[in-house]
């Protein structure tokens, strides 16, 4: 067995998980002595067709003894498999088996959404009709999730407090279904921006993930906010300090409109009775300085395209790397082909050695002045008339006799033997 070939390509130092790949196929090495197969069928045929020489003995039929062994044709079948198995082993064939391990290195990514109640306001339109911007980010946000499988993510949502929805997981299947359960109104209201960053910042905090000086490495935070912080522990300015001092990148979306933007308006029962337009409070230049002292990018999402294009770019820029490795390992077969080859082609030759007659048998058809019974004389006659008819030779009436002697009842008596024919 020998392995041969291997490419790498350089990854990111991030969420790691290997994915081995195994592609088998069966070739030969020499093919040529395959064609020595063609040549089976041909001495099958010449063996078939070789002249047998016939010897006629007069009285052969004296000696005729039953064979023990019945002609059979297994010595040559087992010849002719062994050649076979011996010409194919010959070939070389072999297992050739393509190892590919797939180390996909990812990131650890957070995603912090505002649910304060400005999230309500309906200034986004899709196919026509008006939604939220809640409705607007979280079909977004399902794609961006599913077109990256190989990381992790997590999400926390803040309004004026901040809470962990979902820790980092490789399950993007249950994360997106945590985030079809969001809904404004979950938490008390207000934007707690420093808070919601901060919770985010801590959920990275992963020692097996920090570099040299406590640097966190292949994670990033996502923060989508409409508003200004004015709620929580931390301010923005502190929590982008820590982020600046664990190189941990923040890129900021800012949704929503400019100016006076339609709130809807409910009645007690929470059917929607119509829209009253409020100003929009986004605080764009804090959201541009975090992402600015943190090495992240600031993205301002006023429609939908805005939004779907402020994903498709943090995409891009914090795309997984890969490492991949190849194996190529071959397994020589020869020897499960040689060695039963080898077998089947001593047993049939083993089979074609001529056997030694029992030693009573032999005794008595060589003893001198031996002759043999009337019974014996007769199955005499009937072999010697078989063996002249087979071999089409035509033999003359002839009139024979055979005294019987030491006969068990002490009589001599005399047997004649019917005309050949």
């Amino acid at each position: 067995m020998r392995s041969c070939g291997s490419f790498t390509r350089a990854s990111a130092p991030a969420a790691e998980t290997s994915t081995p790949l195994a592609v088998s196929d069966f070739v030969f090495k020499d093919p040529l002595w395959l064609l020595a197969l063609l040549v089976l069928p041909l001495l099958i045929w010449l063996r078939g067709r070789r002249a047998v020489p016939v010897l006629i003995v007069p009285f052969a039929a004296a000696w005729h003894r039953p064979s023990l062994i019945r002609t059979s044709r297994l010595p040559v079948s087992l010849a002719v498999v062994g050649l076979a198995l011996l010409i194919v082993g010959l070939a070389r064939p072999q297992r050739v088996e393509s190892r590919q391990e797939v180390r996909a290195e990812g990131y650890d990514l957070m995603l912090a959404i505002d649910l304060s109640g400005s999230m309500q306001a309906e200034d986004f339109e899709r196919d026509g009709e008006r939604i939220n911007r809640l409705q607007t980010i979280k079909p977004v946000i399902q794609a961006f999730i599913s077109d990256r499988p190989s990381d992790r993510i997590g999400i926390v949502v803040f309004s004026g407090r901040a809470y962990t929805l979902a820790p980092l997981t490789f399950d993007h299947g249950w994360l997106g279904r945590q985030v079809e359960r969001l809904k404004i109104g979950l938490i008390e209201d207000g934007t707690a921006i420093g808070d919601g960053l901060g919770v985010s910042l801590a959920r990275l905090e992963q020692p097996a993930r920090a570099a040299e000086g406590g640097r966190r490495l292949g994670a990033f935070v996502v923060l989508l906010t409409d508003g200004a912080n004015n709620r929580g522990t931390l301010t923005p300015a502190q929590a982008t300090e820590i982020a600046r001092a664990r190189s941990i990148p923040v890129y900021t979306i800012g949704a929503g409109r400019d100016g006076f933007v339609p709130f809807p308006v409910f009645d007690d029962k929470g059917n929607k009775i119509g829209y009253q337009r409020r100003p929009s409070d986004l605080d764009e230049p804090a959201l541009r300085q975090i992402a600015a002292e943190t090495g992240g990018q600031y993205f301002r999402a006023d429609d939908v395209r805005t939004v779907e294009l402020a994903f498709s770019a943090i995409d891009r820029a914090k795309k997984i790397e890969f490492q991949a490795k190849s194996h190529l390992l071959t397994t020589e077969l020869f020897a499960w082909l040689a060695l039963p080859g080898g077998i089947l082609l001593l047993l049939g030759a083993a089979l074609t050695l001529p056997r030694r007659p029992r030693g009573d048998t032999a005794t008595a058809a060589s003893r001198p002045g031996s002759a043999p019974t009337a019974s014996g004389s007769a199955l005499a006659g009937s072999a010697q008339s078989g063996l002249a008819n087979s071999a089409g030779t035509a033999v003359a009436d002839t009139r024979f006799s055979t005294a019987a002697s030491s006969s068990p009842t002490g009589t001599g008596r005399t047997v004649s033997a019917p005309p050949l024919r």
